[in-house]
């Protein structure tokens, strides 16, 4: 029960089966029970994944699978049981899909760390959720817990079939999907021995942050980031694993203080980009700091969300309507990346104001032809209402005439 409310709070698309989690609850009794019956007899085996392309930002696609809706509960099950287990053995620089961490968590070490050292290792590992060795992750499993019903099902969800749109099914011998409620925990387990644990033991002291495949290694020197980076190059690849070759790469951290170049002096991590930027310190006086701001494929994904609402042809609305549609949308984006550098996000939060002129023109007549009288309507709403929208709230609004 306490499984299925977790899969029930993330809600998510429906498996080969088509049956949603409206469906599912329709008659929730008795589809837990059946459910419960299999896995405590061991005769559960989960359905086919359901294979979905989602574009990624180089024009490649990435797969993910989507479980039956019974198969995220009984993956929720596993994942409660086993987290528990692993969780307090995770090391303090893993960051990823944990508990009481965030991807803002990783970001901000990141930046004190790359204050402290001119040089960082930006890895980027090739294909990590579709090639994980299956061997090797029983093989961590089984290290952690004796369980057998834990090794039973998670080998069954390994080895599951992906189904695509034309019902073909395609075999799976390595990797877990994106898009199953164990995946996160799996890959993680699998990190934690590949890559976390023999960092402890051959680099000690190089700090690092980890969110799930995305990893950052601070290194003193350019000779010592090179051989960290050989090193882990080989052990990735000791464990079936490679790292991308154009997009792996050593990083200098350059400001005001570190003289010379390099050939790459800036690395996105999380959203965000790391770069020289020019900063201002307490009395004013400016210098450049090597710090992060939201990256250009962050910043051009929110324009494309703000095109797509089509605000300007939404006449039918008044204006708190359109504050209660999108104003959620926003406040998630500069929860996130206005923590650090805010200013980076102006530029294209300006553009709802743009779109929001284009509604007064199409909305009322007397505005249409009359931009800078529509805009003087808005910075009027603006006064009597500064917090309407979250962009208001930030001062990018339209002036007050």
């Amino acid at each position: 029960m306490a499984a299925w409310e977790r899969v029930k709070a993330n809600k998510g698309a429906f498996g080969v089966d088509e049956e949603s989690i409206e469906d599912f609850e329709l008659n929730l009794k008795d589809n837990l029970y059946k459910l419960w019956n299999r896995m405590s007899s061991g005769t559960y085996f989960p359905p086919p994944v359901r294979a979905v392309e989602i574009p990624k930002s180089d024009g490649s696609k990435r797969l993910l699978g989507i479980p039956t809706v019974s198969d995220r509960i009984a993956q929720a099950v596993v994942k409660s049981y086993l987290e528990n287990i692993v969780e307090p053995k995770f090391h303090e620089d893993s960051y990823g899909y944990r508990p009481g961490r965030s991807a803002l968590d990783a970001v901000g070490v990141a930046r004190k760390r790359c204050w402290r050292q001119d040089w960082c290792i930006d890895l980027d590992i090739k294909g990590f959720f579709d090639n994980l060795d299956h061997s090797l992750m029983m093989k961590a499993i089984k290290f952690h817990t004796k369980e057998k019903w834990i090794h039973l099902y998670i080998e069954r969800w390994l080895k599951a079939p992906l189904q695509t749109e034309d019902g073909e099914l395609i075999k799976r011998e390595k990797g877990t999907p994106q898009g199953g409620v164990a995946s996160p925990l799996l890959a993680n387990i699998f990190m934690h021995h590949a890559f976390d644990e023999w960092m402890r033991r051959y680099f000690p002291n190089v700090k690092y942050e980890r969110f799930a495949d995305d990893i950052l290694a601070h290194c003193s020197s350019l000779k010592q980031a090179e051989k960290v980076l050989e090193g882990i190059r080989n052990r990735l690849k000791e464990c079936g694993l490679e790292l991308h070759p154009e997009k792996t790469k050593i990083v200098y951290c350059k400001d005001s203080d570190r003289k010379g170049s390099y050939e790459h002096e800036s690395f996105d991590f999380l959203g965000y980009t790391f770069r020289p930027r020019l900063s201002k310190n307490k009395m004013g006086k400016g210098f450049v700091n090597f710090t992060p701001a939201i990256s250009k494929e962050a910043a051009n994904r929110i324009r494309k969300e703000i095109r797509s609402w089509k605000i300007h042809l939404r006449s039918d609305k008044n204006i708190d309507d359109l504050a209660r549609m999108f104003n959620a949308y926003v406040q998630g984006w500069v929860n996130y990346y206005g923590r650090y550098y805010k200013s980076a996000m102006y530029p294209f939060l300006r553009n709802i104001e743009r779109y929001l002129i284009r509604w007064v023109m199409r909305k009322y007549k007397r505005f249409q032809r009359h931009r800078h009288r529509a805009r003087n309507w808005l910075g009027r709403v603006r006064k009597r209402e500064s917090g309407l929208f979250v962009h208001w709230r930030l001062g990018l609004g339209s002036p007050v005439r």
